[in-house]
């Protein structure tokens, strides 16, 4: 058995955090969901929490600090989408352009991006032992 320590699955980058940072303090505690290609392409979108509605078959892939006193921002994707990439680990990033309709970052000039690191074999050993919830083990 492998002593690494499971990585988190998502994490982003500092222009990542900052964004999510001043988008929390502007509208309150945000989540994210990680498109799977349908209007937006396959670009993690930004919600205030509660403006969308988390299946039963969504995965939480993790949170994502952001300083104190603010809270974390929690990221999900489709279970089908998990599937995909779940030997990844999932990288928030942002570049500039025209950000997705229905993501809060559309008017700030900039937009959310995926980036992904494949997992080691060690890794992907550790996380398997601990696998992630979904949306059924939350109440959605």
């Amino acid at each position: 058995m492998s002593d690494i320590t499971a990585p988190e699955r998502v994490t982003a980058t500092e222009d990542g955090r900052a964004l999510l940072t001043k988008l929390t303090e502007l509208h309150g505690p945000l989540m994210m969901h990680q498109s799977g290609g349908c209007c937006d392409g396959s670009a993690p979108m930004c919600y205030p929490v509660g403006d969308y509605r988390i299946g039963q078959r969504d995965v939480l892939v993790g949170e994502l600090e952001l300083p104190d006193p603010l809270p974390s921002v929690r990221v999900w994707i489709s279970g089908e989408q998990f599937t995909v990439w779940k030997h990844t680990q999932l990288i928030i990033d942002v570049v500039p352009g025209r950000g997705a309709g229905f993501s809060l970052e559309a008017p700030e000039g900039v937009r959310f991006l995926s980036r992904a690191r494949v997992f080691t074999d060690d890794e992907q050993t550790a996380l398997a032992a601990s696998p992630p919830q979904t949306g059924a083990d939350l109440g959605a």
